[in-house]
């Protein structure tokens, strides 16, 4: 059973236990005048969905809004399911992201390259969003859900297919992956905390990294809503996702010159990630083990980065 932690006024947030796992995957719920959730999670979690709805008093047909912040399947993979019980909810995405809730075929068709035949046991079944269901939201557009107003802005560097979600009321913003993952003891067992960037396959890029960490600056928020995990304070979280982000992409320039395999850019940020906790009195696993998934994908993500680099001359 997911633990409800309200965090502001009528603002949960719930673990969706992404894997298996305990602090991977947050999702965030406001249960005020219209009921809006914040990231589904794969389909997998649609059970940690329901059981957090109901110990609101809610059903999933009591969803006014459900929004993804992008459609990687840790964030929206389980959407088609939930829509099937959600039935009156509008889905909010980003316009590059709207095309793949409604039809996720393409969607289906690349994680399949990355995670292969284990796709369907990590994120479950990917069903279609009806269209009549689906809202766009441009740069800067809002959404009215009662007792506030929900600003989108439009957050490249981790995905093209990316926004975040500004609550002015509450001086925050939902960043999915676009300002870092939260790590947390939960999940690691290191004791403390660390943010680091999402490099995954295939939209990395460091200058669109600076580019939305600027942007969301520039709002003058004070906590940053991760989906890995929970909230941070939000200088911590953009200094955190703008070194690393430098850091990694440095990292995979010197591998890169001298082999170009995606398994040589895990091994220095493996090397990387286990300086750094040392330096802050923390002895991982010499594996990294509770990384696993993240530093391969960080990894594919920097080997798909640098081969464009050099496709461009």
């Amino acid at each position: 059973m997911s633990e409800l932690v309200e965090l502001a006024d009528q603002l949960y947030l719930f673990d969706l236990y992404e894997q298996g796992e305990i602090g991977r995957s947050s999702a965030y719920l406001y249960n005020g005048a219209k009921k809006t959730l914040i990231e589904t999670g794969s389909a997998l979690s649609l059970p940690h969905i329901l059981d957090s709805l109901t110990r609101l008093n809610l059903a999933p047909e009591d969803l006014d809004y459900v929004i993804v912040t992008h459609i990687h399947l840790d964030h929206a993979g389980g959407a088609g399911k939930l829509a099937e019980l959600a039935k009156k909810a509008t889905f909010v995405a980003h316009p590059r992201a709207a095309r793949h809730l409604i039809d996720p075929s393409r969607l289906i068709q690349g994680a399949t390259q990355v995670y292969g035949a284990t796709l369907p046991t990590l994120f479950g079944d990917i069903l279609p969003v009806p269209e009549s269901q689906v809202m766009i939201r441009e740069d800067g557009e809002t959404i009215d859900i009662g007792d506030r107003k929900l600003v989108f802005y439009d957050t490249p560097g981790h995905a093209k297919h990316h926004f975040v979600i500004h609550d002015p009321e509450i001086k925050g913003v939902f960043s999915g992956d676009s300002l870092g993952i939260r790590y947390v003891d939960s999940l690691t067992g290191w004791g403390t905390e660390l943010v680091l960037p999402s490099t995954s396959p295939t939209d990395f890029d460091p200058e669109g990294v600076a580019f939305t960490v600027d942007k969301i600056r520039r709002l003058g928020i004070d906590t940053v809503f991760h989906t890995h995990f929970g909230p941070s304070p939000a200088e911590e979280a953009f200094v955190g996702t703008l070194e690393g982000a430098l850091t990694f992409k440095n990292l995979a320039d010197r591998t890169f010159v001298i082999t170009s395999d995606w398994e040589s850019i895990q091994q220095a940020l493996r090397q990387h990630i286990h300086d750094r906790l040392r330096g802050m009195g923390v002895t991982p696993s010499e594996s990294l083990a509770e990384m696993a998934v993240d530093l391969e994908l960080n990894a594919k993500g920097l080997l798909v980065y640098e081969e464009k680099k050099a496709r461009q001359g």
